[in-house]
């Protein structure tokens, strides 16, 4: 299996940006998939992630301002992202998981956010 994500780079503050992932190789349908991000000197933390069923969640920094979007048919996962501040700099990583399965990850892809 493979992730592999596309749509990071430079942005104002207060600007949006949609990054995507496609995956292959995988049975997507039967996954939970999202986005984790990490910034220099910081553990990796959950930003967003998207069950089979649909259940959404959101950490509380990106609430209301970040917003996960499945596509089983395209075997895609995408985080629209708006109102964007300098703290959501960070590398951004995909993934996908199931119990007693592995993970799978995604390359990262880097979001500035910076005037």
């Amino acid at each position: 299996g493979q992730l592999m994500e596309f749509g990071g780079g430079p942005v104002q503050p207060g600007g949006s940006l949609r990054l995507s992932c496609e995956a292959s190789g995988i049975a997507f349908n039967f996954y939970d998939v999202g986005w984790y991000r990490q910034a220099p000197g910081n553990a990796r933390e959950k930003v967003a992630s998207i069950t089979p069923n649909w259940n959404s969640y959101y950490s509380d920094d990106v609430k209301g301002r970040f917003t996960i979007v499945r596509d089983n048919a395209r075997l895609t996962v995408a985080l629209q992202m708006t109102n964007l501040k300098p703290e959501d700099t960070a590398v951004y990583y995909c993934y996908a998981a199931r119990p007693q399965d592995r993970s799978f990850w995604g390359q990262g892809t880097q979001v500035t956010v910076s005037s």
